[in-house]
């Protein structure tokens, strides 16, 4: 069934008109706003099974319907939609995972007296993300961008009531909003220098290779950079924020503050995964200073290197972590960094790859732990959890499932696969093998902290009350649980026995297989990672909450170091925060005491010679005139106090009025 280009709005137009009913409902309407959510999110992932079959059909193509949003002078600002294999692809992961997402809430969220609102943010947050896929202009792109900020400002500090949550909703809006700067002046530059800001318009998108070849034919002499270098760093400036990488990383882990399914959410399908699909959206402009050798610098270098960079800080970082739910989301961060890595080496197919897979084992990740913290009344510390494996048997295989993908099991899970196409990237670029190094070291790390997390959690005896009395959730949490598993492992296949999921998003590249020794290499390390992380934690598990952790014995300061996440936010506060406070506390007295002061100075000058102009006016002027008619409006306001309306009143002066005229005539009359 073909499904033009034409009709993708319908894809997010679904979910929004979801949230436009949860928002209008009344808060006793929860089976409405939740039932309206669930069946948007199903009815555009079979709406995305159509385009998707529809853009496989010519993988080659980009089908784009392009429209006038309103006119400026004598052309018009036009807004488009885009159908290619990497838009379907990401709809269609987008609306299952969101829509198993929204059906493990109906669980979660069962007792939250706000239900409804939640079921509206999460219809709000999806259609802003599925807006942003399909978007064929960077405008448009960058309007669904700032939605889905919005709606993850509603949803991580959805209980406000919460200091944390509100201070961890503020740090994400504020910190992303940072990288969103870069993005916007980017933007603005390159409808500056380019007329559009349409991805394809029959040969004159700013990704086609007109526009591409005239963007780096010119060169900034400041720095010798061609405007495309200068445009797309930029734009990843807002990549940068938007997906966690270093040094905007800060916000993600407090993110963990609002309910678990917007965790899931936003580091599995959403929010997280907007900054790595704009990098691939725009790849074209990205590398079109590749062909170019007497540049001192290419767009993808700063992009790889930033991508290791996070990948080895959030991996290590995590390795030191108690909260269940920050291990998980500084995973994110390195995943998020491999994914940027891809993109940087040259394969943005493989980051693309592991974005899809990375996206359903994360989601299990994430709604695994929020079973474990429903199932044990809201603990996290996994120092008090303990002893779960018994007692929630499917969760624990579940969960342990998505350990393995994420740490990249040989050969049945979908992350192995998609790791290792990264890593063989990372060994065929040609520019510097420090990518590659961090990515191998990652992969220690990896599987050495989701053992950890396993042996805590589920081995061993309960620590804690709460998780003494913990047991299995009910089947609306669970089926979806079991579901991602599924696809954990059957997406495998998209990358056995041949790349099928790269052909399909780039025909025109050429997919080798990964070299066989890199690959032993890998699944060496991942044994390592494991083997070391069950002989610390799972061989002989922690007796109770206060029992010495080994590694922190070990290195107490290496370990007190990355708990404290290597006081990134200690030195923003230190540097950042108080140079924002100095320029506030200056501008405050700029206000007040200066521009505040001239201001009071004029206007008493003003009254003063306000004065003294009237005075002159009066009686040099005008010679009294105002003052004669100032006279004369009294004595015709005396006079009109006269005219009362009252009858009698009239009769009673009359009368009075007749007697004195009688006695004037009686007393002349007598003379």
């Amino acid at each position: 069934m073909y499904f033009p280009a034409s009709h993708l709005w319908i894809i997010p137009a679904l979910p929004l008109v979801a949230a436009a009913i949860g928002a209008l409902v009344p808060r006793s309407g929860r089976a409405l706003a939740s039932g309206a959510a669930i069946a948007s999110m199903v009815a555009a992932f079979f709406v995305s099974c159509l385009a998707l079959h529809t853009a496989l059909a010519d993988p080659a193509a980009h089908a784009a319907h392009n429209f006038a949003w309103f006119d400026v002078g004598s052309g018009a600002m036009r807004l488009g939609w885009l159908l290619d294999p990497l838009t379907a692809f990401m709809c269609v992961m987008v609306t299952f995972v969101s829509s198993l997402i929204f059906i493990f809430s109906l669980g979660y969220m069962k007792e939250d007296a706000n239900f409804k609102q939640f079921f509206c943010f999460l219809s709000l947050f999806a259609a802003a993300m599925l807006g942003l896929l399909v978007a064929n202009s960077l405008l448009l792109l960058f309007i669904c961008w700032e939605l889905v900020g919005l709606a993850s400002y509603l949803l991580i500090g959805f209980w406000f009531h919460k200091p944390s949550a509100a201070a961890a909703a503020k740090k994400a809006f504020i910190t992303t909003r940072i990288g969103d700067l870069g993005f916007l002046i980017g933007l603005l530059w390159l409808y500056d220098s380019t007329g559009s800001l349409l991805f394809f318009d029959g040969g004159h998108g700013v990704l086609e290779a007109a526009t591409l070849t005239a963007l780096t034919g010119k060169t900034l002499v400041c720095c010798g950079l061609t405007v495309s270098t200068a445009i797309g760093l930029l734009i990843f400036c807002g990549a940068v924020g938007k997906s966690g990488q270093f040094p905007l990383h800060v916000w993600l882990p407090d993110a963990m503050e609002g309910p678990t399914p917007v965790s899931a959410l936003i580091h599995a399908a959403t929010m997280v995964a907007a900054g790595v699909f704009l990098i691939a959206r725009v790849y074209p402009l990205m590398s079109a200073d590749q062909v170019l050798a007497n540049v001192p610098l290419h767009a993808l270098t700063v992009v790889a290197f930033i991508g290791a960079i996070t990948a080895l800080l959030g991996a290590c970082i995590a390795v030191a972590q108690n909260d269940i739910k920050r291990i998980l989301a500084f995973s994110t961060v390195s995943q998020l960094g491999y994914m940027m890595l891809a993109l940087g080496v040259g394969s943005w197919t493989a980051a693309i790859f592991h974005l899809l897979t990375h996206a359903f084992f994360k989601a299990l990740l994430f709604l695994g732990a929020g079973s474990v913290i429903h199932a044990a009344h809201h603990e996290q510390d996994i120092r008090r959890l303990g002893g779960l494996g018994a007692k929630m048997k499917i969760t624990f295989a579940t969960f342990a499932i998505g350990m393995m993908a994420l740490s990249g099991v040989p050969f049945l899970f979908s992350g192995f696969w998609s790791k290792e196409g990264i890593l063989h990237a990372a060994h065929e670029w040609d520019v510097s093998h420090l990518p590659l190094y961090a990515g191998l070291a990652a992969v220690v790390l990896t599987a050495f902290y989701m053992t950890r997390l396993m042996a805590e959690t589920f081995f061993g005896k309960s620590r804690s009350h709460e998780s003494g009395h913990a047991h299995e959730n009910s089947a609306v949490m669970t089926v979806p649980l079991v579901l991602l598993a599924a696809c954990a492992i059957l997406l495998s296949l998209l990358a056995w026995p041949s790349p099928w999921l790269q052909h399909q998003l780039d025909p025109s590249a050429h997919s080798e297989p990964g070299g066989i020794s890199l690959m032993v290499l890998s699944i060496v390390l991942v044994a390592v990672g494991i083997g070391s992380g069950w002989a610390i934690y799972g061989r002989k598990p922690r007796a109770t909450e206060a029992s010495p952790d080994p590694l922190e014995t070990a290195a107490p300061d290496i370990i007190a170091a990355l708990a404290a996440r290597l006081g990134f936010d200690e030195l923003y506060a230190a540097t950042v925060g108080r140079l924002n406070s100095g320029f506030a506390s200056l501008a405050d007295f700029m206000e007040r005491w200066i521009w505040g002061g001239a201001v009071t100075l004029l206007a008493r000058f003003g009254e003063f010679t306000g004065v003294v102009n009237r005075e002159t006016d009066e009686n040099t002027l005008n010679g009294g005139f105002d003052s004669v008619s100032h006279q004369i409006r009294g004595t015709g306001r005396a006079y009109s106090r006269a005219q009362t309306g009252d009858a009698h009143g009239y009769m009673r002066f009359i009368a009075l009025g007749f007697v004195v005229l009688m006695l004037f005539v009686m007393l002349g009359g007598s003379r």
